[in-house]
């Protein structure tokens, strides 16, 4: 039986990207079904979005990229899907490797399967130094927290299955998700695993991290990775069954 499988994309301001990114999802994985987020944009993302055939969902205030994706987990839990699939809307993430995203989970030999930039040594695309120290610093808390070593933890590019999809229905971490989801996501016993990919240029909008914010970002993701250490396996999704 062929897994229901969902894309989930984040987008505040793409306008400029969003059509071209639905159109190649179209193209390399044509069994899976979009849904757009958008984040109370001020351009015309929604409009875009619609007229490339993704559904869309326009939130009535911006939540930032935490409640983007949660709102997305809770549309995939509602609507019965199998794998969620986390995809920016930026164009940064190649739709044309969804199928090897997607494979280790309907294969059941992971939970969570993130897509890395650093395992194929591709120099064609390479982030900031500031931003490869905050990799290379969550690298390092992830590995010591969980054990777990993780090559690009800090990418947004991932596919999960029902049963984790169903927990980040549930919470998702709200600013800089990434990491956190990571260890959360080790709370409940996930099999978490990475595959290579390359990431390309950023084709419209900004980043949701600016240079004067990295080590507040650090701070605040470190603080909430240390806290989920603390919290205990809650009780099944309400999602569930």
């Amino acid at each position: 039986m062929l897994s229901k499988v969902l894309v989930i994309i984040p987008a505040y301001n793409e306008e400029k990207s969003i059509a071209r990114l639905i159109a190649e999802i179209r193209s390399a994985a044509p069994f899976v079904d979009i849904l757009v987020i958008n984040d109370h944009s001020r351009d015309d993302t929604e409009a875009q979005a619609l007229s490339a055939g993704a559904d869309v969902i326009t939130l009535p205030f911006n939540l930032g990229i935490g409640g983007a994706v949660q709102t997305g987990y809770k549309a995939a839990a509602e609507m019965n899907y199998d794998i969620a699939i986390q995809l920016d809307g930026d164009g940064q993430h190649d739709p044309r490797y969804l199928a090897d995203l997607i494979r280790p989970i309907a294969d059941h030999r992971l939970d969570l399967c993130i897509g890395s930039r650093f395992l194929l040594h591709d120099t064609s695309f390479k982030s900031t130094a500031l931003r490869r120290v905050g990799i290379g610093f969550f690298r390092k808390l992830l590995q010591w927290m969980t054990g777990l070593y993780l090559t690009d933890p800090t990418s947004g590019f991932r596919a999960c299955n029902r049963k984790l999809l169903l927990q980040f229905a549930e919470y998702y971490p709200i600013d800089f998700p990434e990491p956190e989801a990571i260890k959360m996501a080790r709370r409940h016993n996930a099999r978490v695993g990475e595959i290579a990919v390359k990431m390309r240029e950023r084709q419209g909008g900004q980043s949701s991290i600016r240079y004067f914010a990295t080590l507040y970002y650090m701070l605040k993701v470190t603080f909430a990775i240390l806290i989920d250490a603390l919290k205990k396996k809650p009780k099944e999704s309400r999602y569930a069954g």
